[in-house]
């Protein structure tokens, strides 16, 4: 078997594009999409017509209704590749903002519903904000499975656990990008791979934690920069990976040891995180903090450029 199919026996891969016609060759189990990955497939020309139907069948309809319609057809197409879920996300520019979260989540499966596909299919993902999280709440309890996404550190993790959420995505890739960056020269590639890349051990830590107090949300590592990332957290829920790293790995043959291992509950969970508290474990994190900004700043750059191409096709 190749490292794929290793990988495979000790994870639920996921694919994170939002290029539906790759997905068929690596077998996922579900698919991850954001802002991002799909304004970067609706450019390419075998997508055109997704878009193209999108507008001409809400004539004045503004962009932003049009582009939650895009994102819901290819959701619909992903669905009938993967045998599983698909992650679609909210608006980015609703990241603190809990009540209209709610309403566009709702108006997202309202979409997938008319289009045949059960709520149980879909998971809603928002920034793990505290209002982000907190939409979460409300949507699991009203049935709608949440992917907090945009997760750096264990204070984010812990609330999104206090509100019941389906999965996490925690980063392991933009939390690598940020401690290379800081170290700037000092940085030793070599010493910081594996168990000790600073991303996987992020997960590490998240990981051990939701199975020592007995926490049913799923984590899925998510942000990968390279193939070793990947293999240091095999056994970890799910992993959700680009089609590069997932090409790279089917056509790799090294084995994989499972490192990170289920573990029986062993402590109480602990008593749910204040709004103070997470905003102060945010302010003492520097990475996080910057980081989950960055990050939805560019989440809504590629919103805001997709809703200018609606507009153009529109026009």
């Amino acid at each position: 078997m190749n490292s794929l199919d290793l990988l495979r026996q000790h994870t639920t891969v996921v694919a994170d594009t939002g290029d539906f016609e790759q997905l068929a060759q690596f077998r996922p189990q579900d698919a991850t999409t954001n802002p991002s990955l799909v304004l970067k497939a609706v450019q390419q020309p075998r997508y055109h017509t997704l878009l193209e139907q999108a507008v001409a069948a809400h004539p004045g309809a503004s962009a932003t209704t049009v582009a939650e319609h895009l994102l819901v057809a290819f959701g619909v197409e992903i669905l009938k590749v993967v045998p599983g879920r698909v992650s679609t996300e909210i608006d980015p520019r609703l990241s603190h903002d809990t009540a209209t979260s709610v309403g566009t989540a709702k108006r997202l499966i309202d979409l997938y519903a008319a289009a045949g596909v059960s709520r149980e299919r879909v998971l809603i993902k928002l920034a793990s904000t505290w209002a982000g999280i907190q939409a979460a709440r409300e949507l699991e309890q009203q049935g709608i499975r949440t992917n907090l996404t945009l997760l750096f550190c264990l204070a984010q993790a812990r609330a999104c656990a206090d509100a019941g959420v389906q999965l996490i995505s925690p980063f392991v890739g933009r939390i690598y990008d940020w401690f290379k960056k800081t170290a700037g020269k000092s940085w030793d590639e070599a010493a910081m791979a594996g168990p000790n890349d600073p991303g996987v051990r992020s997960v590490v830590e998240i990981y051990r934690h939701y199975k020592r107090h007995g926490i049913r949300t799923e984590v899925m590592a998510a942000s990968f920069r390279n193939s070793g990332q990947i293999l240091a957290l095999a056994g970890c829920d799910l992993m959700t990976i680009s089609p590069a790293l997932l090409a790279e790995l089917q056509q790799a043959n090294a084995p994989v040891e499972r490192s990170l291992m289920p573990a029986p509950t062993t402590e109480p969970a602990p008593a749910a995180m204040t709004e103070a508290e997470f905003n102060g474990a945010l302010a003492a994190d520097a990475m996080a903090r910057d980081k989950l900004t960055e990050g939805i700043a560019q989440f809504i750059t590629d919103t805001e450029t997709l809703e200018q191409l609606i507009r153009t096709h529109q026009a």
